[in-house]
């Protein structure tokens, strides 16, 4: 088994933090909602739940895959960093950054009412480009033991 390198360790811990930390302080959600409710809101394009309903397809189809990303990083990332192949990794750290810049579209969609957006985004956001910057570097590291 592969040792992780200190980016990928934060990015997990700062993922796994932002489960339940605010990501949003909406006016109709009170108190503000913890991160593994506005990935279950984000679902509801998907999964049905009660009264939520998107402005636009557009808009459902951004949540769904902002949940697909949020997904990707906790079923495929330890995988990927234990025992992924150095081309996976490459692989895995592409599709980790494209996530990142993705998932950036909520700043641009909560318009002027991004101060909504608390620190649980952000810290879920930066776990992205973590795990990026942690997976290329995992794969820089192999071809040096090689």
């Amino acid at each position: 088994m592969r040792k992780a390198n200190i980016f990928i360790l934060a990015a997990w811990i700062l993922h796994a933090a932002a489960w339940f930390l605010p990501t949003l302080k909406a006016q109709e959600f009170r108190p503000p909602v913890p991160g593994w409710k506005a990935t279950r809101l984000a679902a509801c394009a998907i999964w049905p739940c009660g009264d939520v309903q998107f402005q636009t397809i557009h808009h459902a189809v951004l949540a769904t895959g902002s949940v697909a990303t949020t997904l990707f990083f906790v079923v495929c990332s330890p995988w990927v960093a234990l025992r992924g192949s150095s081309s996976v990794r490459r692989w895995s750290a592409w599709v980790a950054g494209a996530a990142f810049i993705f998932n950036m579209h909520w700043i641009i969609i909560f318009g002027p009412q991004r101060s909504q957006l608390a620190i649980g985004y952000f810290l879920w956001l930066l776990s992205f480009l973590l795990l990026a910057i942690g997976l290329f570097a995992s794969r820089n590291e192999r071809r040096k033991e090689t």
